[in-house]
């Protein structure tokens, strides 16, 4: 593709990166073919092509309008463009830089910016999710029917093992995993304490980041990215083996970190670090001797691997492999590579794409008859769990009922 900048962003190091990926889009319209949101709309523009050309014309100096900015809004970065994409683009990173210069120079509607504002000062805080979510969960019963779905029922949070063995590993805890479902961190600890490895939870770490960054509030971001490396350096230090995530979300940006501190002189080492010794948490057990992990009564499941997991981190069929060498019978699923329509606070802001997205999701995942669904990010596990007509589980939870 060829490109001609506008002076304002040429030279940048943000322009040079998206002149960079802008050269290796061929417009062949393969990223079309596996983009949820041009299934569902059969607008070019609702597509990764369509979104390129569009970030293309801002960059080289046209005005965007509420247009751009809504066609660029609707993208759920699932980044399953990207797996399909024979010539390498990063749709990924250019949509997050064409999001933040319509943002520069769009203005959106009262509603908007107070919406994305409170989701940027309620979500990533477990102080003050956590009390919004055990009010919701106290009055759950007296819910009517739909707003009943959105509030998922309390979880009590189960005992961790002791910290005893040599072997340790950091945990991410995350912001609203604690709160909605605090058997996935708990689980992960017995799962790997049975192999001889202790989590360690690191005082002072939180949200990943991810949420203020997808927002475009990208300096939010790295002061939750800065937070958490300095929370997890002295562990690293003392030779933590690496950062276990649990939330496949969560990873896909912790494993980016490098390259988003990377002109930051103080952190770009220590972002490096952490960067390579994050491991998802499939990753790990790949590794490791699950034989003694195996389950008495292996069940029937549908698993949905997250767009975050297979696309984002590029890690497929990794936990499919461990369930099945676990007992457990896999059902087959079609179109397992496209989003179930949660993409972190994607169903708060396109409700209607998202909840269409999901009712095809269920109906592929629940075709088979499983008995339960199991997932890998906690967005996901969330926004199936409001149709879902069995119970939905993060993959981990399954291996420490053994």
């Amino acid at each position: 593709m060829q490109t001609n900048l506008a002076e304002f962003i040429k030279y940048t190091e943000q322009g040079k990166e998206a002149d960079r990926i802008l050269r290796t889009c061929v417009h062949c319209g393969f990223c079309n073919a596996t983009c949820p949101t041009f299934q569902l709309l059969g607008d070019e523009l609702d597509g990764p092509r369509g979104r390129i050309y569009l970030i293309k014309q801002v960059l080289e100096g046209d005005q965007p309008t509420r247009k751009t900015q809504l066609h660029l809004d609707r993208c759920l970065t699932c980044i399953n463009c990207e797996t399909t994409c024979p010539s390498g683009v990063e749709y990924g990173k250019l949509a997050d830089i064409g999001r933040e210069l319509v943002d520069e120079r769009v203005e959106r509607s009262l509603f908007e910016r107070v919406q994305r504002r409170t989701l940027r000062l309620v979500i990533p805080y477990p102080r003050r999710f956590t009390p919004l979510l055990r009010f919701g969960q106290f009055f759950r019963p007296l819910l009517p029917g739909v707003l009943k779905t959105k509030v998922p029922p309390r979880i009590k949070a189960p005992a961790w093992p002791q910290a005893i063995h040599a072997r340790k590993m950091l945990i991410l805890e995350g912001c609203v995993q604690p709160a909605i479902s605090p058997a996935i961190n708990a689980a992960t600890a017995r799962v790997l304490d049975k192999l001889g490895i202790s989590v360690v939870r690191a005082k002072g770490a939180g949200c990943c980041g991810a949420m203020s960054h997808h927002l475009t509030a990208h300096d939010e971001a790295k002061r939750f990215i800065k937070r958490n490396i300095d929370a997890w350096w002295p562990h690293v230090e003392q030779g933590a083996e690496a950062v276990i995530m649990t939330a496949s979300g969560c990873g896909s940006v912790v494993k980016d970190y490098d390259r988003i501190l990377k002109n930051d002189p103080e952190y770009r080492e220590k972002a490096a670090r952490v960067s390579e010794l994050t491991r998802d948490l499939s990753e790990i057990l790949r590794d490791e001797d699950t034989d003694r992990l195996k389950p008495a009564n292996p069940c029937r499941i549908a698993f949905h691997p997250p767009c975050t997991l297979q696309h984002g981190q590029q890690i497929q069929g990794v936990v499919e492999k461990i369930l099945k060498n676990s007992g457990f019978e896999l059902v087959p699923v079609a179109d397992n590579h496209l989003c179930c329509g949660s993409a972190g606070t994607y169903s708060i802001l396109q409700p209607r794409l998202a909840q269409q997205l999901l009712k095809g999701k269920l109906e592929n995942l629940q075709k088979g008859e499983p008995e339960l669904i199991a997932t890998a990010n906690i967005g996901c596990l969330a926004h199936l769990q409001t149709k879902a007509k069995v119970p939905v589980v993060h993959w981990v939870e399954l291996l420490a009922k053994t």
